[in-house]
């Protein structure tokens, strides 16, 4: 008896002198840096910086391997407070957010059959889905189940996006098996909400919200910024300047307006006959000569307030429907005194 505690404290005690060698010799060292940045993690894992959880991002900076702007769901502050600890620079990014290209909700949409399977996207894409729209939201919240951080509602049959609670990881996009929802950027845009590929006929036998590819928005666009893709209206963020014009034509409203409220131009007293606005309006909707006051014609006007955003003589307002200036002439701009002045 006595023996065999003897034989087990032995092989206790060179058990345990081989393993506080072996961690010895085998120890990694860890960047005493490293705890201090893993302080300023979101510890949501969600892989939108291409790492495996949030940890993984922390060692990829310390290592010097990682960005900074890489997790799009750390706050300004702690990123700023990251990039002094580790001495990095931050570069300003413009915001995003998650947009589901879709308005089907149960009102507007036809139904093919009654699915009762497993209330799941993925599972009802598999029989083709229970819509008339084969490209239409589905519905049964994959996306929001997906989503770290409650920014998805599923109301009436269709996914929605709220913008405050989104962080623009991703998540969603991956889970919708119809491809529905991207990232865009969060500054105010004019989009095509809908994917549907099919004709015009059968796009409102079974949808009232749905692109028919009438071309009237490419018609409307003073700039060329929309094309027919694949029987779906398409805009060109770096050509689009966000007047609403499409939207204000679409029959379906598949065209939503992000940008506005949108006002006519009214040029006012102040004009000093520069020409600027002239040039740059899309639909040339500004006539006068040189040096003599400018009309504008309503009527042509597109409201892409470019005349307005130009106009450095406080001479261009923009006013609503009744007359009213809903946004004043920009302050006049006066010229700064050169240095030569400043030091004679």
């Amino acid at each position: 008896m006595i023996e065999s505690i003897l034989v087990l404290t032995g092989i206790g005690l060179l058990s345990s002198v081989g393993l506080g060698v072996a961690a010895r010799f085998f120890a990694v060292a860890v960047d005493p840096r490293l705890e201090e940045v893993l302080k300023f993690m979101p510890n949501v894992n969600c892989g939108a910086c291409g790492n495996p959880g949030c940890a993984g991002w922390a060692g990829s900076l310390v290592a010097g391997t990682g960005s900074i702007n890489a997790c799009p769901v750390t706050s300004p502050e702690a990123r700023q407070s990251l990039a002094k600890l580790l001495d990095l620079t931050v570069t300003e990014t413009d915001s995003q957010e998650a947009m589901v290209f879709c308005q089907g909700s149960a009102e507007h949409v036809k139904l093919r059959f009654e699915y009762r399977g497993v209330p799941s996207c993925k599972a009802a894409n598999m029989l083709g889905g229970q819509l008339g729209c084969r490209y239409g939201c589905l519905g049964f919240g994959d996306c929001k189940r997906a989503c770290p951080f409650d920014a998805i509602v599923v109301e009436n049959g269709l996914a929605r996006v709220i913008p405050e609670r989104c962080t623009s990881c991703g998540k969603c996009v991956a889970a919708c098996p119809r491809s529905l929802i991207s990232v865009q950027p969060a500054s105010k845009q004019v989009l095509v909400l809908c994917r549907n590929h099919d004709r015009g006929k059968e796009v409102t036998s079974n949808c009232k919200v749905g692109c028919i590819a009438c071309g009237k928005c490419v018609k409307a666009c003073p700039v060329e910024a929309i094309e027919l893709q694949n029987n779906v209206a398409v805009i060109n963020p770096e050509k689009c300047i966000r007047c609403g014009a499409c939207a204000r034509v679409c029959p379906t409203h598949s065209i939503a307006d992000f940008a506005g409220p949108h006002y006519t131009a009214r040029i006012n007293e102040h004009c000093t006959g520069c020409t600027l606005c002239a040039r740059v309006c899309p639909s040339r909707a500004i006539t006068g000569e040189r040096k003599e006051k400018h009309v504008v014609d309503a009527a042509q006007c597109v409201r892409c307030h470019k005349c307005h955003d130009t106009c450095n003589f406080e001479a261009i307002e923009m006013v609503d429907e009744q007359g009213v200036i809903q946004i004043a002439p920009r302050p006049k701009k006066t010229k700064q005194p050169s240095a030569a002045k400043e030091s004679a």
